[in-house]
């Protein structure tokens, strides 16, 4: 194994070409690969939220590939059950015993495909290994490999066969992202080829145990005290603003604060900026808070949740 001293030396050639992997399926889409990256390092989970056919499920494979370990994916449906997801115990007639056959979340990158169009009875299967890294089954409690991420892709609620994600499924996601449409001069060179899956030719550009020294590197990242200060009034905004219901968590301001170590790491640097904090707030606080309906049976959208959390930190002042 690659010692943490030789791995920290060689982080920033190994993320740039992390990056340039991902981006090769990806192509034109910089800022969405980049979230996924830091998501990935700061050993969060990721939401990833569109339209059908932008990109969604690309994005996850890619992440995937670059990264290697084991792969597991699930196509959520409405009729998948919980023993679908973490595993069942079945009854060998050899042996006369129960014997516990692991669902696909054992892996180390799980990939929830569509993963509000499952009940939320199934959906809440994933609440404990997201959070605890570990599944409950049959009174026993099982560790999950080590790293475990989770990729999800979802389509918009209004969407037919979709049921919202609840708010306890939406904190253990450390950020919600969009792809959106590609450029015209990338979607033009895609109908000449024909085909938007390019992830089979995404190298493998780390293995699970060089990813976990990566992961260790960027708790080290340093975060001064006046950057606290500048994230907690902005965690603080969304809690006193007369146009959220719910403010963020402290579980939020956590997940902002190791993000902003990562995109600091990403970009070559040891210690976080205040725009570190600036540009994550909306991908990694918008999906944690609930707005204020303005008017009976109105459901504020997430766009209004990223327009409210942008505002909000717009108007609080950033540390010289």
């Amino acid at each position: 194994m690659t010692s943490a001293a030789t791995l920290d030396d060689d982080a920033r050639p190994i993320l740039a070409r992390l990056r340039a992997a991902i981006e090769g399926a990806l192509e034109g889409k910089p800022d969405a690969v980049e979230l996924g990256i830091v998501c990935l390092l700061a050993r969060g989970h990721l939401l990833i939220e569109d339209v059908p056919g932008v990109g969604k499920t690309t994005l996850a494979r890619a992440l995937a590939r670059a990264v290697g370990g084991d792969l597991r994916r699930i196509q959520f449906t409405s009729d998948l059950l919980p023993s679908d997801v973490l595993g069942v115990s079945i009854f060998d007639q050899r042996t006369q015993a129960f014997v516990l056959r692991q669902g696909p979340v054992f892996a180390n990158m799980l990939l929830a495909d569509e993963l509000n169009r499952a009940s939320p009875r199934t959906q809440s299967a994933l609440l404990e290994a997201m959070n605890e890294g570990q599944v409950s089954l049959d009174g026993q409690t099982l560790p999950l490999p080590e790293p475990f991420f989770v990729i999800a892709t979802q389509n918009p609620e209004d969407f037919a066969g979709t049921y919202p994600l609840p708010e306890s499924q939406l904190d253990r996601f450390m950020m919600r992202i969009h792809i959106g449409y590609p450029p015209g001069h990338v979607e033009q060179r895609l109908l000449l080829a024909g085909s938007l899956d390019r992830t089979a030719d995404v190298p493998q550009v780390l293995d699970p145990q060089r990813l976990v020294l990566l992961q260790r590197e960027v708790d080290r990242v340093k975060f001064d005290p006046s950057l606290a200060t500048y994230l907690h009034a902005v965690v603080a905004a969304s809690r006193v603003s007369p146009l959220v219901a719910i403010g963020a968590s402290p579980r939020a301001a956590i997940n902002l604060a190791r993000a902003a170590r990562a995109r600091a790491k990403v970009r070559g640097r040891d210690y976080c900026i205040a725009d570190d904090i600036h540009d994550l707030a909306v991908p990694v606080l918008s999906h944690r808070i609930r707005l204020a309906a303005q008017a009976e049976g109105y459901m504020p959208t997430y766009e209004e949740a990223e327009a409210t959390v942008r505002d909000l930190v717009a108007r609080v002042p950033v540390p010289l």
